[in-house]
């Protein structure tokens, strides 16, 4: 069943500067590739369409967006990354301040680093998966849009990036999802819940 909790998400802030972190509690981050759908998945989890916005042109998040679970556990957007069509500098401010987030946050537990099953592991989603390994981070990477492909496709592609991660000595957990099926939403939640410590609260 998918926890309540989601469904409860609103907006907080929205961060360009480490000063304006929301501290204390816990938070999960979303990251990933600017049209790999992640906006997309945030919307699916939390069941509302116009949480996390959507934009026709990928990139246009430029912000650390905040959004309020409940008083000690948030989820966090991070700017999408590797297709924005912004000026060299506004690229190296979003990276700077993703490290500065990454490295500084300790109400982190995990991210979750969403893909495009067709198209996984890009330079940027590896420059991302190699921050967390250094930053010791843990790591659920969702294959989104597995609707736009047959099963076998889908176990075929889920084996592929096993075995690359396997052989590039990352750890971190994988699994198919779809945001317009709402394919492995349950699994998701599963890890969302194990990182944010429901039970412990």
């Amino acid at each position: 069943m998918q926890n309540q909790y989601y469904r409860q998400a609103h907006f907080l802030i929205s961060a360009n500067t480490a000063k304006q972190f929301p501290q204390g509690g816990v938070e999960i981050a979303f990251a990933g590739r600017s049209n790999a759908g992640k906006s997309s998945v945030i919307n699916t989890l939390c069941d509302n369409k116009g949480l996390a916005r959507i934009s026709k042109t990928p990139g246009r998040t430029q912000l650390i967006n905040f959004f309020n679970l409940d008083d000690d556990h948030r989820l966090v957007d991070l700017p999408g990354y590797g297709f924005a069509r912004v000026p060299l500098a506004i690229k190296k401010q979003w990276e700077a301040l993703m490290a500065q987030y990454l490295s500084e946050q300790t109400s982190l537990q995990g991210l979750v680093i969403i893909m495009d099953i067709r198209h996984p592991l890009n330079d940027y989603d590896q420059q991302m998966l190699h921050w967390c390994m250094h930053y010791q981070l843990p790591v659920h990477i969702l294959l989104n849009k597995a609707d736009k492909i047959k099963r076998n496709a889908q176990q075929q592609g889920l084996h592929q990036v096993r075995k690359q991660l396997k052989q590039e000595h990352i750890e971190a957990s994988v699994q198919a999802f779809s945001a317009l099926k709402k394919t492995g939403l349950e699994t998701l939640v599963d890890k969302l819940d194990d990182w944010l410590q429901w039970k412990n609260c």
